[in-house]
């Protein structure tokens, strides 16, 4: 199973989801075919209702304890299902990476 996937089942494990997408970013960055090492996760949930970002970030990171020593990059958007509708499933994309070598 991929990192990818695992990543995906954790989450939908942990929280009643109401969207989540999982996008592997590793090949924008100065990695090894096949290390999948950055990701983006935006993942709507009504279990984020009433709690400030760093909580829920925790929670998340919490979900994914086994699997954060695996991962260079993690991009989180935690949204409750009203954020999701004021934001019309737009979230913030990514920077270009701009370390280990990419650009040199």
């Amino acid at each position: 199973m991929t990192i990818q996937a695992v990543i995906e089942s954790r989450l939908n494990s942990a929280f009643n989801i109401e969207r989540l997408d999982v996008i592997n970013e590793s090949h924008r960055h100065n990695v090894a075919p096949g290390f999948d090492s950055h990701f983006k996760v935006t993942i709507v949930s009504e279990d984020f209702d009433d709690l400030i970002l760093i909580k829920r970030h925790r929670l998340v990171n919490s979900a994914l304890q086994e699997e954060i020593p695996q991962i260079h990059a993690l991009a989180l958007h935690t949204l409750t299902p009203s954020e999701w509708l004021i934001k019309q499933g737009k979230v913030m994309e990514s920077p270009e990476c701009r370390g280990g070598g990419k650009n040199q």
